[in-house]
């Protein structure tokens, strides 16, 4: 089938300046970590793209290690991409990162030039690319010093291979050492993608001010903690949800009793501004003056639908903070 995108797809979406930096990106960013993988149909991945492009979502996030396998959902990705997307790639800001496990030895994982060079260029192979729009170090490396993980992301903008720098889970500390280093390349941090969501604001007690004081952009990823600021949860575990799987990054025992009663809580207040649980999460994080974007994760189409939805209310009464910042803090969380 031939794929024409909507005409309307930049009427609604929010595009929000990200840092003091002349790129914008939508307030919902479409994130390819599960169901672009081998296992997944091709057919639904493709319908995801073209649904969430059609909304206004202009950006999409990969990793080298995306999968599974690793590497599979950039390869799917770049199927979409030649097939439908070529015409539009000025459109588009696409991002990928390396900085986890991707391949056996000694060079296939962590931060070392040898990695991240190699990294790219597989990456740029695997999705049809000349270039992306914003390449990230996945995560910081304690035994390689900080310097030779610079001068390699200074080295891709450089060669062409990328337009923007990015980091991820990396803290305050290492954030501000990495900045000053990319200045003195002259290849400036654009980005910070971090954790964060109302039931994990560690972001907000230093990391937040290194990004404001320096003009860096911020990009949250799990906004909707895993999926328990949905719907899912309000009733305890369903048997087909994240959490009932033996593997995964929720687990049955991080859901004890004191959360479920703040999602229900959090769901009153949602219900009284007629948002979904996860409408309201989702505008909670986009109110933060720092993050630019959320990174959506969606299987349905549905899903993406309701979560762009949640643009149609991002205020909040201060009232409405108050009373969930009560909700969030109770009992020491």
């Amino acid at each position: 089938m031939n794929y024409f995108p909507n005409k309307e797809r930049y009427n609604d979406m929010l595009y929000n300046r990200c840092g003091q930096s002349g790129l914008k990106l939508p307030a919902i960013s479409y994130g390819l970590w599960h169901n672009f993988g081998e296992c997944d149909y091709f057919d639904n991945s493709r319908k995801l793209i073209h649904s969430a492009f059609d909304m206004g979502i202009t950006h999409f996030d990969l990793a080298n290690n995306y999968g599974p396998p690793p590497g599979s959902a950039e390869e799917t990705f770049g199927r979409i991409l030649k097939k439908d997307l070529n015409h539009y790639r000025d459109e588009l800001i696409i991002s990928t990162k390396a900085g986890y496990y991707m391949w056996p030895g000694p060079y296939g994982d962590w931060g070392s030039k040898k990695y991240l060079i190699a990294s790219i260029n597989q990456s740029l192979n695997r999705m049809g690319l000349e270039y992306v729009d914003i390449f990230y170090h996945h995560r910081p490396d304690p035994n390689t010093p900080i310097e030779e993980t610079m001068l390699a992301l200074d080295q891709i903008v450089k060669q062409g291979k990328a337009l923007y720098i990015g980091l991820s889970n990396y803290n305050d500390i290492e954030t501000k050492e990495a900045v000053t280093i990319l200045k003195e390349l002259g290849t400036p941090l654009l980005i910070h993608q971090a954790s964060y969501s109302m039931l994990n604001r560690s972001m907000e007690d230093n990391l937040q001010s290194v990004l404001k004081d320096e003009g860096i952009g911020c990009i949250a990823f799990v906004p909707l903690a895993q999926g328990l600021l949905t719907n899912r949860y309000l009733n305890g575990i369903p048997d087909d949800s994240r959490a009932a799987k033996p593997t995964g990054f929720l687990s049955k025992e991080s859901i004890t009793e004191e959360i479920i009663s703040k999602i229900k809580k959090l769901n009153t207040i949602a219900e009284n501004r007629n948002q979904s649980l996860a409408q309201m999460a989702i505008a909670w994080v986009l109110k933060n003056e720092q993050i630019s974007s959320v990174l959506i994760g969606a299987s349905q189409v549905a899903q993406i639908k309701e979560n762009v939805k949640a643009l149609e209310n991002v205020s909040f009464s201060q009232e409405e903070l108050n009373l969930i910042d009560k909700i969030l803090k109770d009992h020491g969380s």
